[in-house]
């Protein structure tokens, strides 16, 4: 016999979200299924007696880079208890976007690189989940340990949810209610099988729970990424960063574009940097170029290059330092938009929306979308007034990493505790 098949639910139209970056007051969202028995998940992967914790920790592109750092510091400072694993699957390439990244942060190499690179968002995920499928089989860690919203973390995911091993997923329930980008696909899908979701603000636990999650596997313990960056800001104010690029404290603006509906298109492409080829003209603009937009401004601009002070992307301490003292960044990068709030440093948001709300209504951050007439008045209306103030939101303290160990100790081991014969 037949079933009446279940229509999908609608996704919310743009037009729907009740103020630009910030998620809607009220969406009819039903439940997402949860995929398997997640309880049996995590019997099956539980450490036996005086068994160290395993935990296998997935990072693929930069943002991961400053996510997993602090984590892997926690895991080795308890090193009798448990063993993590690191595993680069090579999403990011660039040598300033990955190793660098590495030797700037104090994370050792790592003990698997899948050496994955470039690729559409068919093929680099596939790619990431059939080499690190046999990973999981040949390591049997009793975690996999994810962040953010790269292919690389929908890829880890799948593959050990499908071997039944528990995920934790840092950065879970940051919401952009925009389908059209791969980051809010991979965001939404990995939240939906992820037995720990480790949040950022408040508005995530909101948002996760809209969705079906049940409470008790949210917890808010703050921002890695901030972590990170407290940890090595006063280490990056000792580099030469701005007498090698020629800059004076202040005085300059930070710019850095990636997303496809910034810089896939010739026409928009065309125009903003028109816009900002005005503001170079007044303060230099600086734009660390990212490998995918490098390619997209050969591909669209006919070999013509913006009129900016461009730079090879740099590694993690010197685009701190170059933050730490600009005027202004403009940004459609989500890491940015937090590393600014925390920094005090003004935000232009080039986008239409964004998943980290508490950066618009605590921090420094602005949404100010793609229109170039916008983004034209948003950087007049900033230099002509006093910056907007901003405060870091809560346990944005350097602790995160510290609460999500002491969340995953607890709950592993007891669930070892439980196991039938367990002492």
């Amino acid at each position: 016999m037949l079933k009446k098949r279940v229509p999908s639910p609608e996704i919310p139209r743009k037009e729907d979200v009740y103020a630009p970056g910030l998620p809607p007051a009220e969406l009819p969202r039903p439940p997402l299924p949860l995929m398997g028995n997640q309880e049996e998940s995590m019997t099956a992967s539980s450490p036996q007696p005086n068994e160290k914790i395993r935990v296998l920790c997935v990072a693929g592109a930069r943002p991961n880079f400053m996510k997993i750092a602090p984590l892997m510091h926690e895991f080795v400072r308890r090193a009798d208890r448990f063993e993590p694993i690191l595993v680069h699957t090579g999403q990011h390439y660039d040598q300033a976007m990955s190793d660098s990244f590495f030797k700037d942060l104090g994370i050792p190499e790592p003990d698997v690189n899948l050496g994955v690179g470039s690729g559409t968002h068919g093929h680099q995920p596939a790619q990431v989940l059939m080499k690190i499928e046999d990973l999981l089989i040949e390591r049997e860690p009793h975690v996999v340990l994810v962040v953010g919203d790269v292919n690389s973390t929908i890829a880890a995911t799948l593959a050990a949810i499908k071997l039944h091993i528990p995920v934790a997923h840092v950065e879970s329930g940051l919401r952009s209610w925009d389908r059209e980008m791969p980051e809010e696909v991979n965001r939404v899908l990995t939240d939906s099988v992820s037995h720990w979701l480790f949040t950022t603000e408040p508005s995530a636990e909101e948002n996760l729970l809209r969705e079906g999650i049940p409470r008790e596997k949210i917890h808010f313990v703050g921002n890695v990424m901030i972590d990170t960056l407290l940890t090595h800001k006063a280490r990056a104010q000792e580099l030469d960063t701005l007498d090698r690029l020629g800059l004076e404290p202040g005085k300059y603006a930070v710019l850095t574009l990636h997303r496809p509906s910034n810089v896939d298109h010739a026409e928009q492409l065309a125009k903003l940097f028109e816009v900002l080829g005005r503001l170079n003209q007044e303060i230099p603009v600086v734009f660390p170029i990212h490998p995918r937009t490098a390619k997209a401004v050969a591909d669209n601009m006919g070999g013509v290059t913006p009129d900016l002070h461009l730079t090879d992307p740099l590694g993690y301490l010197d685009f701190l330092r170059l933050l730490t003292d600009a005027q202004m960044v403009l940004t459609d990068s989500g890491g940015i938009q937090e590393e600014t709030t925390a920094l005090g440093v003004p935000c232009l948001t080039l986008r239409e929306s964004t998943e980290r709300p508490v950066t618009i209504t605590e921090g420094t951050n602005e949404i100010v979308g793609t229109n170039p007439n916008d983004i034209d008045a948003a950087i007049q209306r900033l230099r002509s007034g006093p910056p907007r103030e901003g405060k870091r939101p809560a346990l944005w303290d350097g602790k995160a990493a510290v609460r999500i160990v002491d969340i995953l100790e607890r709950d592993v081991l007891a669930t070892r505790k439980n196991e039938p014969g367990s002492a």
